[in-house]
């Protein structure tokens, strides 16, 4: 193990040498009251301000226009004063928002584009190493070191070179990952990761993973300290199935790219905003993040796309973190759906499957596929009895009335969008 931190470390030091710095910083703030982490929000949002307002032309046209005196910014509710930006905003502006700062070292960053809309953008050196600083921070909670044996589901559709790069990568990094979701493939990730420590990436993978160690009857991984699931949602039904294969539940990190992370689950089960990095807004239970580390791109009450619930901030974690507490990632902010004559947030459907959840203990995966207006198919990735699929369809028309008709699938594929699970897929373009 000793050989692999040599390896890590010094590829570390290479690629991001303000890392240590970061994460220092990051353990000695997570201590501090949450009085003293937002005086330290009010003071990155007034530089990332002047940064943005003095190097950006973006900033300072939008900020003049609404003759906003970033001088008289005395408190986090200021920011209120200032304009919200979209993705389209950030793509079509990007050269303009590109402040004219030098850096000793940017990395070009890309958003996935799943959505359609793909963004690129440079990020210094030490905000990089600050994101990279925030995960590790998560890890060190659950005793995880990064140079520990670990799995990764993500992307598997790279060309040859792709793959050899993603191969030294992971080589580096004591990282194996799975480049293709058939049972061989699965399999042979299970019998690697009997050493592995921790395992990440995608969720639906994970539980699929999971399904089948438990259906099988495999060897189950004992050196597991942390599952966690990134960018797409967990559904509670994952719970039982990972815990049975792995011994210990899948945790959250949230977070983009635009954004660096926003929030990780503590070893407690709450989610804990990553505040000395993002300041978190909700408003009509959409989230705006403001990135208080980036200066070579600001984004300032920038609409990431989701819907959210922040705790109270009376709300304490047993954990003794004072962080706010994100309390829930409710759903991506997506296409319409369409009925014959009405249109229909797609937050719809977390509500029907949570109301499912909450009332009738009734926990289902689901993905709802729309293909013209009027018509909902329900996919359910197991069979289920007469009474819940009455129980369903209640809650599908107490919310849509007669107004769509639906078919329900049972023991259906879900359908992968470069190879990431999507709630809902509209094929209606408007």
């Amino acid at each position: 193990m000793m050989i692999r931190k040599i390896i890590y470390t010094l590829g570390q030091q290479l690629r991001n040498p303000s890392f240590k710095i970061k994460y220092h910083f990051l353990k000695e703030s997570e201590k501090w009251s949450l009085d003293e982490l937002e005086q330290y929000q009010l003071k990155k949002f007034k530089e990332i301000l002047q940064v943005a307002y003095n190097n950006s032309e973006f900033y300072k046209r939008k900020f003049d226009e609404l003759n906003v005196d970033i001088q008289k910014v005395s408190s986090l509710d200021d920011i209120k004063l200032f304009p919200i930006i979209t993705k389209k905003d950030l793509i079509k502006f990007a050269p303009q928002i590109h402040t004219n700062l030098t850096f000793k070292k940017k990395f070009l960053a890309t958003t996935s584009g799943t959505s359609g809309e793909s963004l690129k953008f440079f990020r210094e050196e030490e905000v990089d190493s600050f994101n990279r600083a925030a995960i590790q921070r998560g890890y060190s909670w659950y005793d995880i070191n990064p140079w520990d044996r670990n799995g990764y589901f993500w992307g598997f559709s790279f060309s040859f070179i792709s793959k050899q790069k993603n191969k030294i990568l992971d080589f580096l990094q004591n990282r194996f990952r799975i480049f293709s979701y058939n049972e061989k493939s699965l399999k042979s990730f299970i019998r690697k990761a009997q050493k592995a420590n921790y395992i990440h990436g995608y969720s639906s993978m994970i539980y699929q993973t999971a399904i089948l160690i438990n259906k099988l009857k495999l060897p189950k991984p004992l050196q597991i300290k942390m599952i966690k699931g990134t960018s797409e949602k967990i559904f509670e039904s994952y719970q039982s199935p990972i815990k049975e294969a792995f011994g210990v539940k899948i945790i959250s990190e949230y977070g983009a790219t635009e954004s660096g992370i926003i929030a990780f689950e503590c070893e407690q089960g709450s989610m804990h905003l990553n505040m000395e990095g993002v300041l978190v807004e909700e408003i009509d239970n959409e989230i705006l993040v403001t990135n208080l580390q980036l200066h070579s791109f600001p984004i300032i009450r920038y609409k990431l796309g989701d819907y959210i619930s922040l705790a109270p901030r009376e709300k304490k974690c047993s954990c003794g973190k004072n962080h706010l507490i994100l309390d829930e990632v409710t759903g991506r902010i997506g296409e319409n759906i369409y009925g014959v004559e009405n249109t229909y947030p797609s937050l719809y459907f977390y509500y029907i499957f949570k109301n499912l959840s909450k009332k009738e203990k009734i926990v289902l995966n689901y993905q709802v596929v729309q293909n013209q207006k009027g018509k909902l198919i329900f996919l359910l990735d197991i069979k289920v009895n007469v009474d819940v699929e009455r129980k369903l369809v209640a809650e599908i028309e107490k919310y849509f009335k007669k107004d769509i008709i639906f078919e329900i699938k049972q023991q259906a594929e879900f359908i992968y969008t470069k190879g990431k699970l999507k709630n809902f897929i509209s094929e209606i373009n408007e």
